[in-house]
């Protein structure tokens, strides 16, 4: 694995901020890291880079412990935090000229080009950083976090406060970028999740409540089932009434309906038990997962 937290701790005087909290990102992942405000996920991040010492646990970034050995294990972190801290009265090519510098690294007159071509800035590299949309200041904030060609690239709240076009470019970048490398991704973004992220963990209070892959995050709460129905001829929703365990039933109009059941009975066989019996013609029944959304309101609404 390429970052490996085992029972970190850290607290602010009487305030624990991150309990505990023990997981593992892999080699070509990308993994969200969800929380509500307050969870201890910047902490946490913090915590990874090195801008934050733990209280206890053990921490490894590519096998490297970043207590004993720091400057080493930060060498193959890339670090974009939430509010992006950028020296606007610079240009763009001086400033990433100045992170080659600081990296030591060699022909950085071509990886700077290279790394301004990835990140779509070759328009903007003779500008000021100040004079930049917010959009392509996190840009610039994402090229310094990849000028040293890290193994490991953790970003805080990258999309935040962007418009829905510039969103779209910087997923598409993270997509590119996450091919050989792993990315700990922190967002509000819902959406996002699903669209981006291998892997998600959720903390609540500093405490890890969730470390699943995406399609199994979404069945994390399966007792509660929705299944969508479409009839030939409609029965309407009378006679649907009909169906045992279930607890709601609502109409889409056209023969289409949602029918909800808390029975850990699959609703799909009960529905297609009623069907024989009462001898409905259904053309299509599809069980919806939870949502990404439901999921985490469940989660991090527990011990609130």
């Amino acid at each position: 694995m390429s970052v490996l937290l085992n029972k970190v701790k850290k607290s602010f005087g009487n305030q624990i901020a991150v309990n505990e909290l023990s997981f593992k990102a892999n080699k070509g992942e990308i993994l969200g890291f969800l929380g509500p405000n307050g969870a201890g996920k910047t902490t946490t991040m913090k915590i990874i880079t090195g801008f934050h010492k733990a209280d206890s646990g053990i921490i490894e970034v590519c096998g490297i412990d970043i207590d004993k050995n720091s400057l080493e294990s930060r060498k193959n972190i890339g670090y974009l935090p939430e509010h992006n801290p950028l020296y606007k009265d610079m240009y763009v090519r001086e400033y990433l000229n100045i992170f080659a510098d600081i990296h030591k690294i060699t022909n950085s007159k071509s990886r700077v080009d290279e790394i301004i071509d990835l990140t779509g800035l070759a328009k903007e590299q003779n500008k000021i950083i100040g004079t930049l949309s917010k959009g392509y200041r996190q840009r610039v904030g994402l090229s310094q976090a990849l000028i040293h060609n890290p193994k490991v690239l953790i970003l805080d709240e990258p999309t935040s406060g962007l418009d829905p076009n510039q969103i779209q470019e910087i997923r598409d970048l993270i997509r590119t970028i996450s091919k050989e490398k792993t990315i700990i991704f922190s967002t509000h973004i819902m959406q996002e999740v699903k669209l981006l992220c291998d892997r998600v963990i959720i903390i609540n209070n500093g405490i890890l409540v969730a470390d699943d892959p995406i399609h199994q995050l979404q069945n994390k709460f399966s007792s509660h089932q929705i299944v969508t129905i479409e009839f030939k001829n409609d029965p309407g929703i009378e006679s649907l009434r009909k169906i045992k365990n279930i607890s709601q039933l609502n109409s889409l109009g056209k023969g289409r309906y949602t029918v909800h059941s808390a029975s850990s009975e699959d609703l799909r066989d009960v529905i297609m038990d009623a069907c024989q019996k009462y001898q409905w013609n259904i053309r299509e029944i599809t069980k919806e997962k939870s949502s990404v959304e439901d999921v985490f309101s469940k989660l991090t609404s527990i011990n609130k």
